[in-house]
């Protein structure tokens, strides 16, 4: 059997931390009692865990290099306890269950909030600030956190002594392995809370409704969220807040749409309007504007104000009003009426009332060069 543990793991006195731990899973397979149940693989692998126990630990492979043992110990090769074991169990725990780490912290980072605002579209184009009121956890300020009654503290657990763990013997094919498990008294906290505050049972924080400001930027839009560092619900034991998320809704306004950061309006005419041409006032989110419609205008032309439409989320400037321009024929018309579009028709040969297409086909074109001949 190998008393070297270099040569015991198969690696050079020179290997890096990774190669020793490649090394000891490599043989550990070969060796483990479940695969092969002699007693000499008993024995080397014994030999195997306490050889990865020293290297794999900087300061006790630096002792073992220059004195030959890890920590003054005697027994084993490298200071083992009697029976070859030493702190083999924690090795075996790594690789095949068990715990460690030390006490645990009951400090808590707070949750995420998400809550939901909305808005005119008039404040996604300028921008708004909002007090929005929400349901969510808050330090307890009675005990500022701590969860014990003031005046108080916690206690060190009298189990595992301030460590959060237990040690306990086993037997086992190997022969007698310490296993490292969660103290049940102190929940691995390694303390324990024997006056907790009455105001938040000992969490260190209560459920309260609270009110914030919020600054909504000039240009969001539907579904865009604002994150507010630190107002969301606060840890446990006087952990750190969570993160607030405000997503925003956007109320559908009565005359205008939004298209990325454009606004569209329509505009209905009367077609005596469209013939002659007008002024027609709109009334948009920076004041009434004064729209020209040209004579002789058609239903579905677009007129174009620049710089009023939402202004961008991030960068200058703002997108462009679009209005779309709807010529009303009416529906019903007095006999004076009817007698003046008719004279209008007469007037302008349009009396049989024919259709006109601006886009004829090939052989439309061609029959009319044909009868031209």
């Amino acid at each position: 059997m190998a008393t070297d543990y270099y040569e015991a793991l198969g690696v050079s006195r020179s290997a890096s931390t990774d190669e020793i731990k490649k090394a000891y899973r490599k043989q550990a397979r070969k060796l483990h009692p479940d695969v092969n149940p002699s007693e000499d693989a008993a024995e080397q692998f014994k030999v195997l865990g306490r050889a990865y126990e020293v290297l794999s630990d900087s300061q006790k492979r630096q002792n073992y290099d220059a004195t030959g043992d890890e920590n003054g110990r005697s027994g084993f090769p490298g200071g083992g306890q009697p029976g070859g074991f030493g702190g083999f169990g924690d090795i075996f725990e790594t690789f095949f269950g068990g715990g460690g780490g030390g006490p645990a912290s009951r400090t808590r980072r707070g949750q995420d909030s998400l809550i939901r605002v909305r808005i005119d579209l008039r404040d996604a184009v300028f921008g708004t600030t909002k007090e929005v009121e929400l349901e969510t956890a808050v330090t307890c300020t009675v005990c500022d956190g701590s969860c014990t009654r003031k005046g108080t503290s916690p206690t060190t657990c009298p189990d595992c002594h301030g460590q959060g763990q237990v040690q306990r013997p086993m037997r086992s094919i190997l022969g007698t392995v310490i296993q490292t498990q969660t103290c049940a008294r102190c929940a691995g906290f390694g303390s324990i809370i024997e006056d907790p505050c009455q105001e938040c049972d000992g969490q260190g924080r209560v459920r309260e409704r609270k009110s914030l400001k919020v600054r909504v930027p000039a240009g969001v839009d539907r579904g865009n969220r604002i994150h507010l560092a630190g107002e969301g619900e606060a840890g446990l034991a006087g952990g750190p807040s969570g993160d607030l998320f405000i997503e925003v809704e956007i109320k559908q306004h009565e005359v205008f749409t939004r298209r990325g950061n454009d606004l569209h309006a329509t505009v209905s005419i009367p077609m005596t309007a469209a013939a002659l041409g007008t002024n027609v006032e709109l009334d948009t989110f920076d004041g009434a504007e004064e729209l020209t419609v040209k004579p002789g205008t058609q239903s579905g032309e677009v007129l174009t104000l620049k710089d009023r439409g939402v202004t961008h989320l991030r960068g200058g400037g703002r997108g462009a009003l679009k209005v779309h321009l709807k010529v009303e024929t009416p529906t019903k018309v007095s006999e004076r009426e009817a007698e003046l579009l008719r004279e209008l028709a007469v007037e302008r040969g349009e009396e049989r009332g024919e259709s006109t297409t601006e886009h004829r086909g090939v052989f439309a074109k061609l029959r009319e060069r044909w009868d031209a001949l």
